[in-house]
């Protein structure tokens, strides 16, 4: 596989990283975004590419002064399996450190990926409500299913 650059996106990335997660919104995997939501959070993603083509996303989003989550994690299909979630997870945390946050947290349907990097499965109601002001725009609200994961930034 050809090497993957990770990097802070463009203006002008939006309507490949939109792309991507309309793929995972439209299964009902994660949360549709507005062309408006990404320009207005742009400062919170990360995007991975390849031979020049973005393939990857995720974005790490402050909540408080203390706790932030992971969202709109998405990698092309062709491109699972080969450490790209990983890395942005990772880039993520590391961006977390940094900004000094304690917890980040994410909203999951699968919980083994970030079982695997040290996410421990808690109870929804320990997130604060504010957490759930997303949910309302959701396909799945009222009826979540999301897991719920948490991890200490170290």
């Amino acid at each position: 596989m050809s090497e993957v650059e990770i990097s802070r996106p463009h203006l002008k990335d939006t309507d490949s990283m939109k792309k991507i997660l309309d793929v995972f919104a439209g299964q009902g995997e994660l949360l549709a975004r507005s062309r408006m939501d990404f320009y207005e959070r742009i400062r919170d993603f990360y995007i991975a590419k390849v031979e020049g083509e973005i393939v990857g996303l995720s974005a790490l989003h402050v909540l408080w002064e203390d706790l932030a989550e992971i969202r709109s994690l998405a990698v092309v299909e062709e491109m699972q399996g080969r450490g790209i979630g990983s890395i942005l997870v990772e880039k993520c945390m590391e961006d977390a450190l940094a900004l000094g946050i304690e917890k980040v947290f994410t909203l999951t349907y699968r919980p083994g990926f970030f079982k695997r990097h040290a996410f421990a499965e808690v109870d929804k109601a320990m997130l604060p409500h504010k957490v759930w002001k997303a949910c309302l725009d959701c396909v799945h609200f009222p009826d979540c299913n999301e897991i719920a994961m948490i991890r200490e930034v170290k």
